[in-house]
């Protein structure tokens, strides 16, 4: 050494001064919208770079090593769960990000905040929920409602919004171009990891994918198909202006999330399984709304009518605690 300086300070004013050299699109933290309770700024992390950390250590985020991304209680140990998934989105999120210029901290706290308003056993659990529900029931809402109300957290408006917005059918879409990547990010990757996962059970053979993915993606799902997806919402974006992914490899994925919903999300060996773990939902909320006074004094919303804070606390369940709570109550 020198004799000079080998660290140097680089606190919030400088993380935020280096945001002007992001793409004009991306999104400012020092120009956000805020959050509904003020507070003091952090020294030296940015308000999106805060707003990941809160939400990197919060009980919802940590809950999701135990729910199920597409297999209820599977055999391997490898098989994806919401937080192996909740991982994946972020790196494929954050490295869209970092290639298009736009805001890493935010796109990587939307990605990670996306899925913890999950119900146990995924989406079989949401639309056992949803049914419970006068104006519907879905988890990205609750998502929004955990860091606000159950766990607050008092995360900025850019965060909520991306979260709210991550799954494609909500309108209004994001209003950042971060929210947008966190859409891609999450379609690349549940739709290589489950075709892996449905692999690996023996729900599907890669031979029975679609000619056109297996033409486009190759053979090998995994990081080659991840790849190849990223690659085509980069350089469509570059090319347009505007976030996109190319036309053909665009094509492929609809076709191939087309071929999962038929082939193993919602094939017909799987009903029983599925029409187990929603019987299960639905009787624990129904046990709950009879005796609500066993909800946990612990995470419950008190402003909240009966049936809200029934579903609060079923929706919150991991599997492994929801399977334990019905035997433990229905098992004589």
């Amino acid at each position: 050494m020198d004799g000079s300086p080998q660290l140097r300070r680089h606190d919030r004013a400088a993380r935020e001064a280096a945001e002007s050299a992001l793409a004009p699109a991306a999104a400012r933290s020092a120009a956000s919208r805020g959050r509904a309770l003020p507070e003091d700024p952090d020294p030296f992390r940015t308000a999106f770079e805060r707003d990941r950390d809160r939400i990197l250590h919060s009980k919802a985020f940590r809950r999701l090593r135990d729910k199920t991304q597409v297999f209820i209680r599977p055999d391997s140990d490898h098989t994806m769960t919401r937080l192996t998934h909740a991982l994946q989105v972020t790196q494929i999120a954050r490295a869209l990000a970092v290639a298009l210029g736009l805001n890493e901290p935010l796109t990587e706290a939307i990605a990670l905040g996306h899925d913890v308003g999950h119900s146990p056993f995924g989406h079989i659990g949401e639309e056992a929920l949803d049914a419970f529900m006068p104006e519907g029931w879905h988890h990205a809402a609750q998502s929004v409602r955990i860091f606000e109300v159950l766990e607050p957290e008092n995360l900025t408006w850019e965060v909520r919004d991306g979260i709210r917005a991550h799954s494609w059918k909500i309108a209004p879409p994001p209003a950042t171009v971060e929210g947008m990547v966190v859409r891609f990010a999450d379609r690349i990757a549940y739709l290589s990891h489950d075709v892996q996962d449905a692999a690996r059970a023996g729900a599907l053979r890669v031979e029975d994918l679609p000619p056109s993915a297996r033409k486009v993606l190759g053979d090998e799902p995994g990081s080659d198909w991840i790849h190849i997806m990223v690659l085509a919402v980069v350089d469509e974006s570059l090319q347009r202006g505007e976030l996109a992914m190319e036309p053909e490899v665009a094509a492929v994925m609809d076709e191939l999330r087309d071929f999962m919903f038929a082939a193993v999300y919602q094939a017909e060996h799987r009903e029983d399984e599925q029409r187990k773990a929603q019987a299960m939902v639905r009787r624990l909320a129904e046990y709950h709304l009879e005796h609500p006074a066993l909800l946990p004094a612990t995470y419950r919303d008190t402003a909240a009518d009966p049936l809200t804070q029934v579903v609060d606390y079923v929706a919150g369940m991991t599997d492994r605690y929801a399977v334990a709570l019905h035997e433990r109550l229905f098992t004589r």
